[in-house]
């Protein structure tokens, strides 16, 4: 039965598939690619952000008692180091979005396609429920709902016990949709992509809250150390691979435990037909008694 067991057998068998090398190779992928786009673009507006955050923060009269409570508070240098902590704020959702909706459309195809060479998924037919464009669309709209999530509840991200709940969340939901859409693109129609997404809401939420939750870890790191600001592209780069992990661990997790629960279905619809046609033969057999 595909439930609570399966979630566990299947996260068992993502662990160890995650550290294959072919899986650290799409980690690493797209986590370059990302890099490197967001790397330059950082480049480009980095003085310019930082100006323009240093004078809102400064005039504005919804920001500018952060600045006069850190000096207050005895935080003296608060001025040199406040614009770039809000800079940070502000681009950690971004660049991690944005590489999960990469990573999702690009990377996730490649995934469920090793995962399918298992042998009890090889006779799995394509229904192709799904498609890249499908995807694409699908990822953005996503992408701009959990964006919009961010920033309405960004000041608070940072308010005990908030900061343990909401980001793990935001992540989880956006995961469980993105990864479980790509999953079942190919093998599922749509129709039984309904439903298994309506049937395993909950496990597939809460698989997804797991991947934010170890996702999360980084970005507390590199939101709340010192030490990120001072090495921030170093510090950044490396998260940004530990996200990248995560996220290719997450989509072998949703692929096993889809493609399962995916297999049952079909099982489940081919024992009501065989039975269905066995009562039918029965009532239009002649009776001899």
């Amino acid at each position: 039965m595909v439930g609570l067991q399966q979630v566990f057998k299947s996260f068992g068998m993502a662990l160890v598939g995650t550290m294959h090398p072919r899986m650290l190779w799409l980690s690493l992928r797209p986590f370059l690619i990302v890099s490197i786009l967001w790397g330059c673009l950082i480049w480009l507006i980095w003085t310019p952000a930082l100006e323009a955050l240093s004078v809102f923060l400064t005039t504005s009269i919804f920001t500018s008692w952060i600045q006069e409570g850190l000096i207050w508070a005895g935080f003296e240098n608060a001025r040199a180091w406040i614009a770039p902590l809000f800079f940070v704020m502000l681009i950690i959702p971004l660049i991690t979005i944005s590489l999960l909706v990469f990573i999702a459309f690009s990377t996730v195809p490649a995934i469920v396609k090793i995962a399918c060479k298992q042998s009890q998924y090889q006779d799995l037919e394509c229904k192709r429920g799904g498609g890249i464009f499908g995807s694409i669309i699908y990822s953005l709209w996503s992408a701009l709902l959990c964006l919009v999530l961010v920033m309405l509840t960004l000041p608070v991200w940072w308010v005990p016990p908030l900061v343990a709940v909401l980001p793990p969340l935001l992540w989880g939901w956006l995961t469980m949709r993105l990864m479980s859409y790509d999953v079942l693109a190919k093998h599922a129609s749509s129709e039984e992509r309904d439903q298994l997404l309506e049937k395993y809401r909950w496990p597939l939420l809460c698989m997804g809250i797991a991947s934010g939750m170890l996702g999360a870890v980084p970005t507390f790191f590199w939101a709340t150390s010192a030490l990120a600001l001072v090495l921030f592209p170093v510090v950044s780069f490396v998260a940004l691979w530990i996200y990248s992990l995560i996220f290719v661990f997450a989509a072998l997790w949703f692929s096993y435990f889809l493609l399962d629960a995916l297999k049952q279905l079909r099982d489940e619809e081919l024992d009501k037909a065989l039975t269905v046609q066995s009562r039918v033969v029965d009532m239009e057999l002649p009776y001899h008694g």
